[in-house]
């Protein structure tokens, strides 16, 4: 996130309680699919808060019947009786009702979450290649976790805090003002303390909260970072810097939390403090009044009961401005995410190419599958951009692309499945621009194996499968034999469902690299692009994938990027980038006849490489020979 979008939010979190209300207005929609269940949970809540106030009404008749029949010297112990057994049934309504509010409300609040962060996740599955260069991991996880969870909250307890600040708080001062004014009068004057306090407290908390949050995120940052590269952390034998990094943005999140700690424990002490000295004062006004009779023992006790209360109310006024100060900072960055609109959309009305709707026949002319025209890209960053390219890919042929390391070849590929946007009508698939195309449709002609190799946490057979749900046996076995797999799946105990761990960690190179290109091949695709996927593998094996992929995909259109000859040897055409730009375009033969070409340079290097270690191996295999004839 930007210093200027911080600087914003810090901004509009520092604001009074009642501006913070309106980044609550995202939340209406889910609030009224559950307003049923908030109506009846306010009404059960409203009617807990209306049975205690009732108690301190019986506490003080039963304290006038003692206190008169001590002076009259009778004791009504019938009338006591039924006291008691009216506040057992009024505190048997309020346990029943609080259970009944929190089923309710809590519940609501617990769905609502629920729903919310299923709608994110989704939202995030939309976004393009570009929101994630953009934004951390970690810190996206936070905004679905930690503030989601604020959110809750303040849809939950929140809204209980406030609910019981207005209706108990307005109907305890209307009753003691009622039983007694003039000692009401005077026990109230700290309570514009109070609201003050509450007034601060609103406007402090959003900015300290804003601080944890962000806070929060850097840590999740450092933790998702530091995991994911494990291998170089510990092949580097770096621990120690991580530590020290994860310690520091450890630190950052406490003294950022032990300063809102810090608020608080001034809060509420104070009207802790202030609701103190309203008993004090009406113990002493009160007093007086019992002593000149104007009110009853009972009225006093019932006062003190009431203005005990009142300190709930109260803390809940500061807990309702706490909760929907952070409610409001975490449904902004909520939101932050949810209005992001992906860069790459299907137009509003997707074309599709005739070549869908009709069987393609040997005899039918050769259509292009890729149709590159002047086409020129450039990252924000620079590096890794495009040229001027123009280039065909008949159907069923095989291209390859050669070039040197940030060349532009993975950059060309994307255009084509539109992972970033090319300039209108420069990319054509099967004669239809790709921004025309619907992306499910453009995307599903592809099978793509990146460079990474990314594999989930899962079993081999469910990587595999990944893109069809459920295949069938023999749609698995046909895969990874193509991928030449079979002899590793032998030797792994649980076969088809060992584990790989994350990111594929318990496989060789090679053998992540074969499990990507299974998940390809398993889709069958119109077009197969393997993006640099045989780097990891043996010149043997490299052979038994390609001489599969040669008689199996007749008739579908393959595109290899390597740096190796070997790979691309059996290629229709070869295209060479430099800069950006194609700088070598032909078959095999003839890329091989341009003195001082690239390809050619490349391959009298890789041709080089092979006899030298021929040689070596001839040469320790007479070694062995002669130590083992000596």
């Amino acid at each position: 996130m930007s210093d200027e979008k911080i600087s914003e939010n810090k901004k509009k979190a520092a604001g009074s309680p009642l501006a913070a209300l309106g980044e609550f207005r995202s939340l209406l929609p889910y609030l009224s699919r559950y307003r049923t269940r908030y109506i009846l949970g306010f009404l059960c809540l409203i009617t807990v808060d209306a049975a205690q106030i009732i108690i301190p009404q019986f506490i003080r008749q039963a304290v006038d019947l003692v206190s008169s029949a001590g002076s009259a010297g009778s004791f009504e112990r019938r009338s006591i009786l039924f006291l008691g057994l009216e506040m057992i049934a009024v505190m048997a309504v309020i346990s029943g009702g609080r259970f009944l509010w929190r089923y309710f409300i809590h519940g609501s609040s617990r769905r609502i979450e629920t729903e919310m962060r299923e709608h994110l996740f989704d939202h995030l599955l939309t976004l393009s290649y570009d929101y994630y260069q953009k934004n951390k991991i970690g810190d996206l996880m936070a905004r679905s976790i930690n503030d989601l969870n604020a959110v809750r909250m303040s849809i939950g307890m929140g809204l209980v805090a406030m609910v019981d600040f207005i209706v108990m708080a307005t109907s305890i001062l209307v009753i003691i003002f009622i039983q007694d004014a003039r000692s009401a009068l005077f026990a109230v004057i700290p309570l514009p303390l109070v609201t003050l306090l509450i007034l601060i407290f609103g406007r402090t908390v959003g900015k300290m909260f804003l601080r944890s949050q962000e806070t929060y995120s850097a840590m999740s940052d450092t933790v998702q970072e530091t995991f994911a590269g494990i291998r170089v952390v510990k092949s580097f034998v770096n621990e120690w810097w991580f530590i020290k990094k994860f310690a520091d943005t450890n630190d950052d999140y406490r003294d950022a939390n032990m300063a809102l700690t810090k608020l608080f424990g001034l809060f509420f002490p104070l009207v802790s403090f202030l609701s103190g000295l309203t008993v004090l004062i009406l113990l002493l006004v009160g007093g007086i009044r019992v002593v000149e009779g104007y009110m009853s023992p009972g009225g006093l006790v019932a006062l003190f009961r009431y203005l005990q209360m009142l300190i709930w109310p109260l803390m809940g006024a500061g807990f309702t401005v706490n909760m929907i100060q952070r409610g409001a900072v975490s449904l902004k960055r909520i939101n932050e995410v949810l209005e992001t609109v992906p860069s790459i959309m299907s137009p509003a009305n997707p074309k599709q190419p005739p070549f869908l709707s009709i069987p393609r026949s040997d005899a039918a002319p050769a259509e292009m599958a890729v149709e590159i025209r002047a086409l020129s890209f450039a990252y924000d960053g620079g590096g890794g951009g495009l040229s001027g390219i123009d280039l065909s890919v008949k159907r069923g042929t095989m291209l390859g692309i050669m070039g040197r390391t940030g060349s532009g070849k993975s950059t060309l590929i994307k255009t084509l499945t539109r992972t970033i946007d090319p300039p209108a009508l420069t990319v054509k698939v099967f004669g239809l621009d790709v921004r025309e195309w619907d992306l499910r449709e453009l995307r599903g002609l592809f099978g793509v194996t990146p460079q990474d190799s990314y594999l989930f946490s899962d079993s081999i057979k469910q990587n595999i499968g990944y893109g069809i749900g459920e295949p069938a046996e023999e749609l698995l076995k046909k895969a990874a034999d193509l991928a030449a797999l079979e002899k590793d799946l032998e030797n792994f105990k649980a076969g088809w469902e060992t584990l790989i761990g994350e990111r594929g960690l318990t496989l060789s190179g090679g053998q992540k690299q074969r499990v990507a290109i299974s998940r390809s091949l398993i889709l069958d695709p119109e077009i197969l692009i393997l993006d640099d996927a045989l780097s990891a593998v043996d010149a043997e094996t490299e052979k038994r994938i390609l001489t599969g992929l040669l008689r199996e995909r007749q008739g579908k259109t393959t595109i290899v990027i390597s740096h190796r000859v070997s790979t691309l040897r059996n290629a229709d055409a070869i295209a060479v980038l430099d800069k950006g730009m194609i700088s070598e375009y032909g078959s095999p033969r003839e890329l091989a006849a341009i003195p001082g070409g690239f390809y050619a340079r490349m391959a009298a290097l890789q041709h080089l490489d092979e006899a030298s270690t021929d040689e070596t191996s001839t040469d320790e295999a007479s070694t062995d020979g002669g130590t083992i004839n000596g």
